[in-house]
């Protein structure tokens, strides 16, 4: 695929906003702290074809520089200010918008499942820039030869999770399409403490092991070499046969609390995936494992926080087990780990761990710096992986004003990791299909499939007889 960058702009609030230097959450400042893009494929119309050819640009921007305005910290600039920590600066820079053009049609790209060459239809984060200088959103317009279009998005996860990148990417097509804002951001990072002192000394901080490095490999004292192991992504389908044979089997299999709701279709396809990983890479069953988990945290507040709030509230915990009792046992077993691990976030969790971060005096060791072959951040690879879920978030039906999109997805390099791995619904929402894009290193990869698809396979079986019985 060749693709022609034909212009760059600066795309600033079209009203002046506030200014100044902001105190980020805890939240905020651990993680992913840099980017997350994600790309929408859209076939236009034959009005559309007769329009100018900068028409479809010119809305995109102007109506970016309108949304900006309530959206105002997306046009400032992070800034370093001491022990990994990191502020925002209000200073209304702008954000970047890339116009291209691809020598490729929509149908040269089949399904659209990630490819390497995907890479030049998203705007480029050039990272050996100071962080002050990097825009916290840019996006790219790239108009293909068969008309068709896609627009990417990559967006500074230090300043927005992933319920709140979506809302400013809705409210930017709204505003495109010609309708008003909906409902504006929450910005109030206080909720989080924002920028105060720890109020306990850490000897009385409860210890949040969450944040500390996953089970290592038996035998190993660090992960080095497993960082640096080759590795490849696959793109598996689950049809909704599959998934209620998932759901089925872990509600059927396992006792849960008396009167404790079903496993939901995370809980169950998690727990699938854990268990057919651990098999994959052949653990010992003395071998440690854990499943990092992503939770909104704004629901489980008191008072809980409006669905609007913009910033991080979306914790990483992690379930954790033996290699051998989560193949050994059944499904159950696994989702009921991963249950447990959820519903420990609550108002005292959250406000537990804030303090405990507070308390820490360099945050960078809990920083993801998305550095392959990094000894920084936090590593979900081998014996661990790690599970995020877009499938409640509103990822689809994205119309700047010529329709829903025909493909959306995540990044190329979302999750180039070893153990990462993201669900999220099929592309027709309403088949109750899911896909599960997942990284794991080149040896474990077919035995992985081997493992998921033919247990269930096995769990349908099962039923059956279990049914005639």
């Amino acid at each position: 695929m060749t693709v022609t960058y034909e212009a760059c702009y600066t795309v600033k609030p079209m009203e002046p906003t506030k200014c100044g230097r902001v105190p980020l959450s805890e939240w905020d400042q651990i993680g992913t702290i840099t980017h997350v893009p994600t790309i929408y494929f859209y076939r236009l119309s034959q009005n559309f074809h007769l329009f100018p050819n900068n028409t479809i640009a010119s809305n995109l921007k102007d109506s970016l520089s309108r949304v900006l305005v309530p959206f105002y910290p997306l046009a400032g600039r992070l800034r370093w200010i001491s022990n990994g920590r990191l502020e925002l600066d209000c200073n209304a820079m702008g954000v970047q918008f890339v116009e291209a053009q691809s020598s490729s049609s929509l149908e040269d790209l089949g399904d659209f499942s990630p490819s390497s060459e995907h890479h030049y239809l998203f705007p480029k984060v050039d990272y050996t820039l100071p962080i002050h200088e990097l825009p916290l959103v840019l996006a790219q317009l790239t108009k293909f030869k068969c008309g068709g279009i896609s627009i990417s998005m990559t967006i500074s996860h230090a300043v927005a999770d992933g319920p709140s990148a979506l809302h400013f990417t809705r409210e930017w097509a709204r505003l495109a399409r010609g309708e008003t804002l909906e409902k504006v951001p929450f910005l109030d990072w206080k909720v989080f403490r924002a920028g105060e002192p720890p109020s306990v000394p850490l000897t009385k901080c409860h210890v949040h092991t969450e944040f500390d490095h996953p089970p290592l490999l038996l035998g190993q004292t660090n992960n080095s070499e497993e960082r640096k192991k080759k590795t490849t992504v696959a793109n598996l389908k689950l049809s909704k046969f599959q998934v209620e044979t998932l759901r089925k089997t872990a509600n059927e299999s396992w006792n849960r609390p008396r009167n404790g709701r079903a496993y939901s279709r995370y809980e169950s396809v998690t727990g699938h995936v854990w268990r057919s990983v651990c098999k994959a890479r052949g653990h010992r069953e003395e071998q440690p494992t854990g499943v990092g988990i992503c939770v909104d945290s704004r629901s489980r507040m008191e008072p809980p926080l409006p669905k609007e709030y913009f910033g991080n509230a979306t914790l990483y915990v992690v379930a954790s087990s033996l290699a051998g009792d989560l193949m050994s046992k059944p499904l159950g077993y696994a989702s009921s780990r991963i249950r447990e691990a959820i519903e420990r976030v609550n108002d005292e969790y959250v406000r537990s761990a804030v303090e405990f971060l507070k308390n820490q005096e360099d945050l960078s060791r809990f920083q993801d710096l998305h550095a392959v072959e990094s000894e920084k951040g936090l590593f979900y690879g081998n014996p661990n992986l790690g599970v995020v879920s877009w499938l409640t978030l509103p990822f689809y039906g994205l119309d700047f004003g010529w329709g829903k999109e025909v493909y959306m997805g995540p990044g190329t390099h979302v999750h180039d990791f070893d153990g990462d791995s993201l669900l999220l619904p099929g592309p027709d929402e309403d088949d109750g299909s899911l896909l599960l894009h997942l990284c794991l290193q080149v040896v474990h990869m077919d035995a992985f499939k081997k493992h998921f698809y033919e247990d269930i396979e096995f769990f349908f079986y099962q039923q059956r007889i279990n049914k005639i019985k």
